[in-house]
């Protein structure tokens, strides 16, 4: 937290506080903020929690402004819980940013501070009811149209009255942590004067700190955290998911005579190699004969590190007669193991069931909590599985390898592009790719997009005349550029406008993107702009909320599978009805 200025609210009797003024100032000169013997004035315990409470008048005005802007639509509808956590950091950031323009205002006026009047506190009091009001209305009205946008329904009415209160408590916790930071920068300043001198001792006594107050945040709070969650779901990978029961056919992992035991597999493993379409379903949807799938997986006790358990999948793919299909999938997997049931489902009934899918577990945490700190871990599964199934792949004779195709969500995304150095090496070694969600900071995915053909949008960018590589939000409505030849390898990007992954990136807190600045996505108001640091705070607080929305929005890529395999696999005999009926196989319409 930024040192305050000397101006608070007045006493109950009238006068202003001096107390607030000493407690709050920033260094002064050479002397530091205590005077040049470093002592403090004498208060009283009660004088002190008084201080502890005080505002400052420029904090106040920055607090009022920023929390009226986080009121400005973002990408998802929000409760009214949600939105008080992200008015409260906006209006502590605000305090902070007042209480610095005041700061450096006066020391290019070369001015002390001065105490604020009565009657600005009462300017300000009549303000923010009137401004908050107001930001509190239209954000409620603007919740109101994007939830038309997205199909949302829900809306409760108490968490949206609990939302000032949030805001304020929030607020609150974070300005008495600011001034927490500071009393300990203080009385670690004016013991270091003993030894240097007092800028030395300012300099210095702010750099520890800011260490300290960092490495308790990622060492201790975030590390614990992770630490927390990581045994959390290492239990809960022991357990099946209800309605799933170990395979009795040969080609899955898990199955009989899989060198992939059934205990070794992990939640989401069992979750994928016992359930999917049969050959009888698939069958059904294409009426003609089809063939059973194979599924081939390793999870996280398959073996010690990742280049095993993708030797060991890869294995139990070739045992199962996967290489012999006439159509390989290589899967990157979500987080905890994770895949889109979608995803595979859909490739699986396109093929006629004539498919393997192979894919394996990196890690135990979820994907939102993957996505922050195990980047690592997704980009070295991508690249040692596809390398695995590559090297068994090439090997083969020409006419008897199956097409090779490449698939991942989200994080999954991120992992299945590590493989790749380019447009060029993911059109000479694979028949096609289908990336859903792919976070902003995928390498291949932001070269694309960054330097994509002029005049097309960042939200469906066209790049190299769409030759190789092309993005859409809705692929039943066309892929961009349209009419123009896509031959050879199809790579495809799935992206909603309103995907808060595919958008999220700190560069936003200072700098705006281009998605903002260009005409919005179908299911992004019009009404949102870029506002430093509060834009930020606002994506960032859609990232674990993302997929709590209809299909079609957010990070939610469901039936959008059909006609993305439909236009990468490119399959015979599937006509528009078929993909129709396909769709409400994969996502079955509500009641």
């Amino acid at each position: 937290m930024a040192p305050d200025v000397h101006q608070s609210p007045p006493e109950p009797d009238g006068s202003p506080g001096r107390e607030e003024a000493e407690d709050a100032d920033g260094p002064k000169g050479a002397e530091g903020p205590e005077g040049p013997e470093g002592s403090e004035p004498a208060t009283t315990g009660s004088g002190k929690r008084r201080r502890s409470l005080r505002l400052t008048l420029p904090g106040c005005w920055g607090a009022l402004l920023l929390a009226c802007l986080s009121f400005t639509p973002s990408l998802l509808p929000r409760g009214g819980v949600l939105q008080g956590l992200i008015c409260g950091i906006s209006a502590a950031i605000g305090y902070g940013l007042g209480v610095i323009a005041a700061y450096v205002w006066r020391a290019f006026a070369d001015r002390e501070a001065r105490d604020a009047s009565r009657r600005s506190w009462q300017v300000l009091l009549v303000c923010a009811i009137v401004l908050f009001g107001l930001a509190f209305a239209f954000g409620q009205y603007w919740q109101h149209e994007i939830r038309e946008l997205m199909g949302v329904t829900d809306y409760d009415v108490l968490t949206t009255i609990a939302c000032p209160f949030v805001a304020a408590l929030v607020f609150w916790l974070l300005l008495l942590a600011g001034r927490g930071l500071r009393r300990l920068y203080r009385w670690l300043a004016r013991h270091l004067r003993r030894w240097i001198g007092p800028r030395a001792a300012g300099v210095v006594g702010w750099v520890v700190v800011a260490a300290l107050a960092w490495s308790v945040i990622s060492g201790v709070l975030l590390a614990g955290f992770v630490n927390a969650t990581n045994e959390a779901f290492s239990l809960r990978d022991t357990e099946t998911p209800e309605g799933v029961h170990q395979p009795t056919s040969a080609l899955r992992s898990g199955g009989p005579g899989s060198l992939v035991p059934w205990d070794t597999l992990g939640y989401q493993g069992r979750a994928f190699t016992g359930t999917g379409p049969t050959a009888p379903e698939i069958g059904a949807f294409t009426h003609r004969p089809a063939q059973e799938p194979v599924r081939a997986y390793a999870g996280l006790a398959t073996a010690d590190d990742t280049e095993a358990r993708a030797e060991r999948a890869v294995a139990d793919l070739l045992r199962a007669g996967g290489f012999e299909r006439a159509n390989l999938l290589v899967m990157t997997t979500t987080g905890s193991g994770w895949v889109d049931p979608a995803a595979v489902d859909t490739f699986e009934y396109l093929g006629d069931g004539d498919v393997a899918t192979v894919a394996l577990q990196y890690s135990y945490l979820p994907s939102w909590l993957s996505y922050l700190v195990d980047q690592s871990k997704a980009r070295q599964a991508g690249r040692e599985l596809f390398d695995a199934v590559y090297d068994v792949w090439s090997k083969l004779p020409q006419d008897q390898r199956p097409r090779l195709f490449v698939a991942g969500e989200s994080l999954g995304s991120f992992g299945g592009e590590t493989a790749f150095s380019g447009e060029y090496d993911l059109r000479n070694r694979t028949a096609g790719t289908l990336f859903a969600g792919p976070p902003n900071f995928n390498t291949l995915f932001r070269e694309f997009s960054d330097h994509r053909d002029p005049g097309s949008p960042e939200i469906e960018p066209v790049y190299q005349q769409g030759r190789t590589v092309r993005f859409t939000d809705d692929p039943t409505t066309g892929i961009t550029p349209e009419g123009a030849p896509w031959d050879g390898t199809r790579v495809l990007y799935l992206m909603h406008p309103s995907d808060p992954i595919v958008w999220w990136s700190p560069s936003l807190a200072l700098s705006e993107p281009d998605w903002i600045g260009e005409a919005p996505g179908g299911d992004v108001l019009e009404g949102m702009f870029w506002i430093p640091f509060v834009t930020f705070w606002q994506v960032t607080a859609d990232l674990p909320f993302s997929t709590g929305v209809p299909d079609g929005h957010g990070h939610t890529y469901k039936a959008a599978y059909v006609d993305g395999w439909n236009a990468v696999m490119r399959p015979s005999g599937f006509t528009p009805q078929d993909l129709d009926r396909l769709r409400d196989i994969i996502q079955p319409p509500e009641n």
